[in-house]
């Protein structure tokens, strides 16, 4: 059995704007790039379909959970310093000799 092929977002963005343009047909650029052109087609469909969701408030919403989630990260990582740091201070200290 053959594994099935997997292309770069980039790749699959250049074909797709390819198509919308419509200098070449769908049967052209699938034969220069080697891809079936129901798949073509799938891949416009779908870009054709999210865009609305690119250009909505969505979008804003996404970013803020984002970068809500980078703050908590963030925090995360200062406090296992932080919880590090006291932890070989109180080895230290007691002279445990624990790596």
């Amino acid at each position: 059995m053959s594994t099935r092929k997997k292309y770069d977002p980039k790749l699959k963005t250049k074909i797709v704007l390819e198509l919308l343009k419509e200098e070449k047909t769908v049967s052209q650029l699938a034969s220069e790039h080697g891809i079936h052109h129901s798949v073509l087609i799938r891949w416009r469909d779908q870009a054709i379909n999210g865009l609305p969701e690119l250009l909505s408030d969505q979008n804003k919403v996404l970013v803020k959970v984002r970068a809500e989630y980078e703050t908590k990260i963030e925090s995360l990582y200062s406090e296992v310093g932080r919880l590090t740091s006291d932890l070989s201070w109180l080895k230290k200290k007691s002279g445990i000799l624990i790596p």
